[in-house]
């Protein structure tokens, strides 16, 4: 039998049984890949945190591919002895202990508490796994705080301490600093009130990787998720919700002249886009929508697009003839309704991580900050549509373009316009650009994933060739 703690203390997980890990790792929502074939799962890093039982070791794990890629993924393990009957996150038995998902535990979570308030640093080879408490953080959260882990996550997984703070920790690692981590120090560090603050974070720099691995917040209790107050407010008060959208519309234009208010700072100063910017974004569109058009049904919510993808790109060129301008920042990234909360201090935007799907470097990337706007009034077609389809409430007519016209005009009135290209027709054709990418992303996902929404991008796209 293995000395099971012994092997803990030297990071050697090798007692845990391989194929278990393999078949526990790939069933979950977290695990991006699901479409591919994985060879191997491994055990990369392992780094002991507590060698009394609850044990718990911090891992990061590689799924290996066919093609010979892999990706890495955060792992935190407890173990118990099997005796106790543990039953939250198991993943395997091993020598008369019970692994399972730290996160299912929230003796875990305060461990991890712990060392960020404490500032940590434990020895990895070639580095550090470090914990983090930033200067801002509240002070009152600790000792044997209660700790829940939030519901079904799609790529991360969140615990909750004393409904006070809030830990993000992010399943998939790629090397690099997070955007999430990296936004909200900037922001934090400046006393932007539309965020949850950061309290703190954790991080590897070793031989394996440098990566990001969770973020902790404020958490935001009782304040109401930006989705669905929208979709309660179109049926019961509209107009009331118009309001709060252009409120929305200012903080996001308050948002995007934070993030552009360091001019010393390389990594958030507000730079000119390039000459062939403009030309990238457009080839990149193009090939999306011949890739999406090219096998579009031309019966059903499609048939009102159906042959007319040559249409969609004709008006990408006329819209793009124009270039870019403006200033490119850093921005959001993912900007919609459900990246929004309500809260007694106003509105609040969420997670900075940028789109999941994407490359980190390409997250990192600064980009017009009209694409967080299209992302935003994209939002609104679909919270139009779910009005009707989730309850089943038509909404009132021309909500669509009053709830546009209410975040625009509240934009306008709070950023920084040097960062927009000068001249109202020149702002208007950029942001149909990003309109219509976002447009066709949404098309191709609808295709693949809920074909009950397709008729919203649909929607969108035709409205953008109506326009011409």
């Amino acid at each position: 039998m293995t000395d099971v703690p012994a092997a803990v203390a030297a990071g050697d997980l090798s007692f845990v049984d391989a194929e278990a890990l393999h078949d526990w790792v790939v069933a979950q929502r977290w695990f991006g890949s699901k479409a591919r074939e994985v060879t191997q799962i491994d055990v990369s890093e392992a780094v002991a945190l507590r060698t009394e039982a609850p044990m718990l070791v911090l891992a990061l794990v590689e799924a290996r591919f066919g093609e010979g890629t892999h990706e890495t993924y955060q792992l935190p393990l407890g173990l118990r002895p099997a005796a106790e009957g543990w039953e939250q996150g198991v993943i395997a038995q091993a020598d008369g202990w019970t692994v399972y998902d730290a996160f299912a535990d929230g003796a875990q979570g305060r461990e991890l508490l712990h060392r960020m308030r404490q500032g940590d640093q434990v020895p990895v080879e070639d580095g550090a796994l470090r914990f983090r408490w930033a200067e801002s953080a509240p002070q009152g959260v600790a000792g044997s705080v209660e700790v829940r882990p939030v519901g079904v996550e799609q790529s991360n997984s969140s615990v909750i301490f004393g409904e006070a703070l809030i830990l993000k920790a992010f399943r998939r690692v790629e090397p690099g600093v997070n955007p999430e981590l990296e936004l909200l120090r900037f922001l934090s560090a400046r006393g932007f009130e539309h965020i949850a603050p950061l309290a703190g974070w954790y991080e590897i720099e070793g031989r394996q990787i440098d990566a990001t691995l969770g973020v902790l917040q404020e958490y935001l209790a009782g304040a109401r998720d930006g989705w669905e107050l929208a979709l309660d407010g179109i049926a019961r008060e509209p107009d009331a919700l118009l309001e709060r959208l252009r409120r929305l519309g200012g903080v996001t234009g308050e948002l995007h002249s934070a993030l552009a208010s360091e001019p010393e700072d390389p990594a958030f100063a507000p730079d000119e886009p390039s000459a062939e910017a403009m030309a990238l974004l457009t080839a990149d569109i193009d090939e999306q929508i011949e890739r999406v058009f090219l096998e579009l049904p031309d019966e059903g919510p499609t048939a009102e697009l159906a042959g007319r993808g040559q249409d969609v790109r004709e008006r990408l060129q006329v819209l793009s003839a124009t270039g870019a301008g403006g200033r490119v920042i850093r921005t959001h990234g993912d900007l919609h309704l459900g990246q929004t909360m309500l809260t007694e201090r106003g509105w609040v935007i969420l997670d900075f991580e940028g789109e999941p799907a994407r490359p980190l470097p390409e997250r990192r990337l600064k980009r017009s900050p009209l694409r967080d706007v299209a992302g935003m009034l994209r939002s609104f077609s679909y919270a139009a549509a779910g009005s009707r389809i989730l309850r089943g409430a038509e909404p009132p007519e021309r909500w669509e373009a009053q709830a546009r016209q209410a975040f625009l005009d509240g934009y306008r009135e709070r950023v920084d316009r040097f960062l927009l290209p000068p001249g109202q027709d020149a702002i208007d054709r950029l942001l149909a650009v990003f309109e219509l990418e976002k447009a066709v992303y949404e098309l191709r996902y609808e295709l693949n994933n809920r074909p009950g929404w397709v008729g919203i991008p649909v929607a969108g796209i035709a409205r953008l060739l109506d326009e011409a």
